[in-house]
């Protein structure tokens, strides 16, 4: 069941990146409003760093960016979480549980927002997507397989 609500998505494309592609380099980031329930997807070339340069943004640590990078056999998507180190909000144990709670809403916001490169490039529906928990813990600082994009589907 799906959990984004396409109208709280607000999607925008960066100079250099058009909604049919190139894969390469694309850059997702992703962040959202505790009040208003909206989430700010941003697609480039490189990652958004206006979008998340601001006090909040960088006390709260809370932004999610993804990025396609190629393999040996096929394009894999793979995004970052930064559970904790540096200045952060909450222990890493309750920001990966959120970060988990919330993965499906933001995979389905990167699928639903990136619809046409996925249209014009059916194969990247198949692609694995990696997710790196970047935590100064060993315990949270892991990468795992979370599925393929088409997984993800609105």
């Amino acid at each position: 069941m799906s959990r984004l609500n396409p109208e709280k998505l607000e999607v925008r494309f960066l100079p250099g990146t058009l909604p049919e592609g190139p894969t390469m380099p694309r850059r997702y980031t992703l962040t959202h409003s505790d009040t208003s329930g909206h989430l700010y997807l941003t697609l480039g070339p490189d990652y958004d760093q206006r979008q998340i340069s601001g006090w909040y943004t960088r006390l709260m640590r809370d932004e999610v960016l993804a990025e396609w990078l190629a393999g040996k056999k096929s394009p894999s998507l793979h995004v970052y979480c930064h559970v904790s180190g540096g200045l952060v909000f909450g222990t890493p144990g309750w920001r990966d549980a959120i970060f988990r709670r919330e993965l499906p809403l933001v995979l389905e916001a990167f699928r639903f927002g990136d619809r046409r490169l996925f249209e014009s490039e059916p194969a990247l529906g198949e692609a694995p997507i990696y997710v790196h928990f970047s935590a100064t813990q060993v315990r949270y600082n892991r990468t795992e397989g979370w599925g393929v994009p088409d997984d993800y589907r609105v």
